[in-house]
């Protein structure tokens, strides 16, 4: 039996009133698990429980095998979001966010690291008065580093540099290739790397730039982590927060 907390990433209907779900654990990483009849009047586990982001205390019949489904016994809320599932913004930012952590992380260890980085991300984007529109840009940064290919700053501040999508490096020179980024786009990256969560918000993008940016930063996923093949969600992103 598996008793641990959990942050949903993904649900998908599963014959008549039953689920699938990957979520990634606290003790054991990600798994995927069914979760029988919560899609009927008299569920024991309510189907909300099941939405991207939640946060929940789980009980599972487990199996130690990356490649089994195991039966969800309780689940219940272990964070409950004032703001995520009611703000457009926020709640678009976290369905963004659950789409690249389905997409690239693959752990089915214990990564207590990566699960307190994901919490806490939730618990100050569901909190946070300030504007949140570079909130997934830092946050595909700071994933990248328990990812194993967060960008390494080693100018200064003061020197030109283009930085290399598919050999994650910088450079004083552009790469004979079309994935880098320009001098002025690997200087927004830098304040980005540079800031924190907190303070991401006073890092001046424009709404183009900030798209550029995504896209570029979308591609860089894609060299670095094995399957990863775009996301859906940054039109949504860019239509709500401009």
């Amino acid at each position: 039996m598996l008793k641990t907390k959990g942050i949903v990433f993904r649900t998908v209907k599963y014959g008549e009133t039953s689920v699938i779900t990957d979520i990634f654990t606290e003790e054991k990483g990600l798994h995927t698990f069914i979760g029988g009849g919560v899609r009927s009047a008299k569920a024991r586990m309510p189907y909300s429980l099941f939405q991207p982001m939640m946060v929940v205390e789980l009980v599972a019949y487990y199996k130690d095998d990356p490649n089994a489904m195991n039966r969800l016994k309780e689940l219940r809320t272990a964070e409950i979001w004032q703001a995520i599932p009611f703000d457009i913004k926020k709640g678009s930012v976290a369905l963004f966010m659950a789409e690249i952590c389905r997409k690239s992380i693959q752990e089915v260890e214990e990564n207590r690291d990566l699960f307190h980085f994901l919490l806490e991300t939730l618990r100050w984007l569901d909190a946070s008065p300030h504007p949140i529109a570079n909130v997934h840009l830092y946050f595909m940064l700071g994933l990248s580093a328990y990812l194993g290919f967060l960008p390494q700053i080693d100018f200064e501040a003061s020197e030109e540099r283009f930085f290399d999508l598919k050999e994650g490096n910088f450079s004083s020179v552009p790469p004979q290739h079309i994935h880098h980024l320009e001098v002025g786009e690997t200087q927004q990256l830098v304040q980005l790397l540079n800031t924190s969560l907190e303070n991401c918000h006073e890092v001046i993008l424009s709404r183009a730039e900030r798209k550029v940016l995504l896209t570029k930063l979308l591609k860089y996923y894609e060299f670095h982590v094995g399957g990863f093949s775009g996301a859906n969600t940054p039109e949504i992103l860019e239509m709500v927060l401009g």
